[in-house]
């Protein structure tokens, strides 16, 4: 039976300081969503005897189908900690009373829906990293612990999947601590890398209690305070004693009763205290020895229940550790103990989240955590509600109290303070709170809690903030780590279905945080997502869900391209415009990969101080430094990785142009001259300028299209290249399977960088880069060679340069670009240069 009631729950949202709100994030298949189960069914939701199986946060029929997550779920929990479980002087400082709400949600561990992941992150403090403790850490953890540690958010560690190794592959203790002491230091060396100085020490350990250990499927857990408690009444030792004696380098004597620094290791004090009496009571159940595990169960005093003596096998083995080491202790013990609550965690992380000024109002309210300052509610997803094509905002209240038929400000990712766009002054219909498969409606949200609200969906696409003070700022957007490379184009069967395909492509848009949907000017729909499997989702999803089944015509995926120069000519371009009055002279030149990355991961930005900026780009990459504080643009989109300086000296009324220009440069980076493609990594420097003396002759419609034509003219004639999205590809694979994997990746251009064993395991990790364009029936086709010994995990890595001349005649120009320019419906012919180059 469900152990608590909406008011009760609703009584202790009103405590900041005994919430926790946190995400579980792992590697796909660790184990996740099985873990969680635990915890649901400690608050009563969901049966123990079930739990681990039913993974109540998987709720679409999809999930359990394929047995991932894919969205991820909310689910608030409420908790009443006994003393025996966290003694008195051990509580955290600042909670009030015994009771705790934990708002967890459960996030998708596939790499393609890494956006969920971040969407998850932007709305908790806290975040618990599960680890399989025979494959150790992989690539999708070290991404999704990055995200956390960008976002400022506290980590702890659960190694999971214990069972497996008394199981399966019945280790030995030294090699199963061996293991763990690896997998510790791997995270620790993830958290040392990307930590953020504010946050001081986040490293874990399990001495601290920050490290736990699991089996999910069989619902038990420790950690090793909790050992160090049964032991220290039976030795007389202080418990923070023996807790530090159970790890590390310590050693017990039983003949001679003493402690010791080295030893053998069946005396290490964690093989002797911790595995060893697990590892009795694992094989007693196996094995049935019913009178050995009796004796153990009277000396641990656990009583079970007839009918669970009488089980067989696993589920004897899972009753009784769910009895004796319940995995919700364990891990709410570090929960609350470990994990910050909002109170805490929002003093350090509103810098981060606030883009206005740190000292006003709204950055004050978020600080202090404080329920009666004014609104500020950040909306990280949408989330399909009961009815048909509407969608709930799920978020997170960060100032403020949310109330349902209040007026309040919404504010869309482009909404700039001052002005009108973006920006929608509605009222909340109703307020929910979500508990996994359904949502309970409440009156008002206070701060620190996640909700959803009912009926602003119409106003926000994916993401937004909202608040009820009229000088908020927005709260800054999200940056997701993967980037939507795969693009599909998509008609109906049937035209008359037509409208219907728009609104499901707007109903798509909302659904999903990384979907990007488009339309071609030749009229296509072009749906664009992280990966194949990301596609297919989102593809089975407009048909089915958003469109009520009308068929659709799928093309085959396109990979989108970016366009780039290589070499800085000497020669400079002019164009006339068309009333031949004003003359623009232009050349362009390569950013250099360095700068163009800082650009991309939003280390240099167009709202950088010009002096700070423009002594950086003087000092690490040789900019003269008038150049370096007189750019103009970034584009395309405002913070693309492409340049507009002014390089000019002393030309009258440049100002008069500028905006013109810069709409030019704009439309160029957009669509490129090659194949219509973004541009990538261009500085485009503007040499002189002629202009005519009346202003009526050199407005907008005088100077744009002269600005696109001279830009196209100098990416032309500065050696024009195209560049290809690459993989990184991750496989894991026995030593046998190597060989196919080499013939497959040889034969889609692939290379491989690095491959190296899995210590204590016959595994290999082969690391290898492939171009997203030979990516699709990778998957398939690596099985097929390597007799399905192969799991491939594909991650978009970088750009990398395609070989060849686009100008000149070749496969790239003749197959690859007259592919695209026939697709978009161009000519298939890339134009001359005197089309866009005048004479002198």
């Amino acid at each position: 039976m469900v152990n608590f009631t909406l008011p009760q729950l609703r009584a202790i949202m009103d405590k900041p300081k005994n919430i926790r709100n946190m995400s579980v994030i792992a590697h796909v298949d660790h184990g996740k969503s099985t873990l969680t189960d635990s915890l649901v069914a400690a608050a009563g939701i969901i049966s123990m005897a079930s739990a681990g199986d039913q993974r109540l946060t998987d709720t679409r029929a999809d999930e359990a189908e394929r047995g991932i997550t894919i969205k991820s779920t909310g689910i608030s929990l409420y908790n009443e900690i006994s003393k025996e479980e966290i003694s008195d002087e051990a509580m955290p400082k600042d909670s009030e009373g015994r009771e705790f709400l934990i708002n967890l949600i459960d996030s998708p561990g596939h790499v393609d829906f890494s956006a969920e992941v971040t969407a998850a992150l932007r709305i908790t403090d806290g975040a618990l990293v599960v680890v399989d403790c025979i494959e150790g850490v992989s690539v999708q953890t070290e991404t999704v612990l990055r995200q956390a540690l960008g976002e400022r958010i506290r980590p702890v560690v659960t190694i999971n999947k214990l069972d497996r190794g008394f199981l399966e592959l019945k280790l030995d203790w030294e090699t199963f601590y061996s293991n763990f002491v690896k997998h510790v230091e791997n995270v620790n060396v993830i958290i040392a890398t990307y930590r953020d100085e504010a946050m001081g020490d986040l490293q874990v350990y399990p001495e601290k209690g920050t490290v736990g250990f699991s089996a999910g499927l069989h619902g038990w857990a420790f950690t090793l305070p909790q050992f160090s408690r049964m032991y220290a009444k039976k030795f007389g030792v202080a418990e923070e004693k023996m807790c530090e004696r159970l790890w590390g380098e310590n050693y017990f004597n039983p003949a001679e009763k003493k402690w010791t620094k080295s030893g053998d290791s069946d005396f290490r004090a964690f093989n002797m205290f911790v595995l060893d009496p697990i590892g009795k009571i694992v094989q007693a159940c196996m094995n049935e020895q019913m009178d050995k595990l009796n004796k153990m169960l009277t000396s641990l005093n656990i009583k079970m229940k007839k009918e669970d003596l009488e089980l067989q096998g696993k589920q004897l083995l899972k009753r009784t550790m769910q009895n004796w080491l319940p995995a919700h202790k364990a891990l709410l013990e570090m929960m609350i103990l470990h994990l910050p609550s909002p109170h805490a965690a929002q003093k350090y992380r509103a810098e981060l989240l606030y883009t206005g000024p740190t000292d006003d109002a709204c950055c004050t309210a978020i600080r202090e955590c404080d329920p009666k300052g004014p609104l500020m509610l950040y909306v990280s997803k949408m989330v399909p509600g009961a009815d048909k094509g509407r969608f709930i905002a799920f978020g997170r209240v960060f100032a403020g109290t949310v109330q349902a038929g209040v007026k309040v400000r919404i504010m869309g990712p482009n909404y700039e303070k001052g002005k009108k766009d973006d920006l929608n002054i509605k009222s909340i219909q109703r307020v929910v709170l979500f508990m996994g498969r359904r949502q309970d409606p409440v009156e008002d949200v206070p701060v620190g809690n996640t909700c959803g609200m009912v009926g602003i969906d119409q106003f926000l696409v994916k993401t937004g903030t909202i608040s009820t003070d009229e000088n908020a700022y927005p709260m800054k957007d999200m940056k997701f780590s993967v980037s939507p490379v795969v693009r599909c184009a998509v008609e109906p069967k049937n035209p008359q279905d037509l409208p219907k395909l728009v609104e499901g492509l707007k109903r798509l848009a909302k659904s999903d945080p990384m979907v990007v949907i488009t339309i071609e000017e030749s009229g296509e729909h072009i749906v664009a997502g992280a990966g194949e499997l990301h596609m297919e989702i989102c593809l089975k999803d407009l048909q089915d869900d958003y469109m009520n089944g009308a068929p659709l015509k799928i093309s085959d995926p396109v990979v989108s391209y970016r366009e780039t120069v290589e070499a800085e000519t000497d020669q400079e371009c002019m164009s006339k415009s068309p009333n031949k009055h004003n003359r623009l002279y232009f050349k362009a030149l390569p950013l250099g990969e360095d700068l163009t990355n800082l650009i991309d991961a939003g280390d240099i930005t167009p709202r950088d101080d010009i002096k700070i900026r423009g002594r950086r780009l003087a000092d690490d990459f040789g900019w003269d430094i008038d150049v370096a504080r007189k750019i103009w643009a970034f584009g395309p989109d405002i913070v693309g990785p492409n340049l507009m300086v002014d390089a000019t000296k002393a030309v009258q009324y440049l100002s008069e142009i500028k905006d013109s220009v810069v709409a030019g440069f704009n439309w160029v980076t957009k669509e490129g001259v090659i194949c219509e493609e973004n541009m990538r990594g261009i500085c485009f420097q503007i040499l002189d300028v002629t202009m005519h003396a009346d202003a009526i002759h050199r407005g907008g419609g005088q100077i744009i299209p002269t600005a696109r034509r001279v830009m196209y003219a100098a990416e032309m004639i500065s050696s024009p290249k195209l560049m290809e999205p690459m993989f990184l590809v991750e496989i894991q694979c026995p030593e046998s399977a190597l060989g196919g994997i080499y013939s497959c990746l040889n034969r889609r251009r692939g290379h491989v960088f690095e491959e190296n064993q899995r210590p204590g395991t016959p595994l290999y990790n082969v690391k290898a880069y492939l171009p997203v364009a030979e990516s699709f029936g990778f998957d398939s086709d690596l099985r097929a060679q390597t007799a399905g010994q192969a799991f491939p995990q594909c991650v978009f890595d970088h750009w990398q340069l395609v070989m060849g001349d686009p100008l000149s005649e070749g496969k790239l120009r003749d197959d690859v670009i007259a592919g695209i320019r026939k697709r978009k419906g161009l000519s298939i012919e890339i134009p001359p240069l005197d089309r866009y180059k005048d004479k002198l």
